[in-house]
């Protein structure tokens, strides 16, 4: 059910406002996706710069087609060490638990829920997810077409409007861009897994909601 990438076959990468989105019809994906007030904005432009340093030392600039095509083109090694590097400190980031935390309260983690279940079976094959006080890990294995950016955006554009209705609020509720990584390897499937089934050890139960595959 939960098929990983393949070097061999067919793939386009597309250059987000952060992070380049790789697609490949029906792999698996680690996503995480964030509440807009979940990393300090210090912190934020920090890690845009190194991450922008990062691509200059690299001759890569996502503006431009021409740049999106060259990271596309870097040894793999390269390409593992940009996701390796941003992706960490991103997700240590997240897991200091900045910003209101608003998903702490459980009927707007069973909206968040919901919309990831909603389609399950259809568009997609969940695995292990979690919904943290101000973030989620997912992992998803998509059927058909279904291209990951588009499947973030419906998850996050659905529970956004619901909470906001719960809550009585305006506004943005998620971070606009969302963090998605191919899944390579039996072995990378497996440390994911164990990642989001470790995160929300060190806080309460009743502030996350944890679902596992058996």
């Amino acid at each position: 059910m939960f098929e990983l990438f393949d070097p061999q076959g067919e793939f386009h990468v597309r250059a987000g406002s952060s992070l380049p989105h790789w697609h490949q019809p029906g792999i698996s994906y680690f996503v995480t996706f964030r509440t807009a007030d979940s990393i300090p904005e210090d912190v934020n432009r920090r890690w845009h710069a190194q991450r922008f340093d990062w691509l200059r030392r690299h001759g890569i600039s996502l503006l431009d087609a021409e740049g999106k095509n060259r990271f596309s083109q870097l040894p793999e090694a390269a390409r593992r060490q940009f996701h390796d590097t941003f992706s960490r400190e991103h997700l240590e980031a997240l897991d200091k638990g900045h910003g209101a935390c608003m998903l702490r309260r459980p009927e707007l983690r069973k909206i968040v829920v919901d919309s990831l279940r909603h389609f399950d079976g259809d568009r997609y094959h969940l695995g292990d997810f979690v919904v943290m006080p101000n973030h989620v890990h997912v992992i998803v294995c998509l059927i058909g077409d279904t291209e990951i950016e588009s499947q973030c955006s419906s998850w996050k554009r659905f529970s956004a409007r619901k909470i906001n209705q719960t809550l009585g609020a305006t506004g943005r509720f998620w971070q606009e861009e969302s963090f998605d990584h191919l899944i390579r390897s039996p072995e990378q499937f497996e440390s994911i897994q164990q990642y989001i089934r470790n995160n929300p050890l060190h806080f309460p139960k009743e502030d996350y909601s944890l679902y596992n595959i058996q």
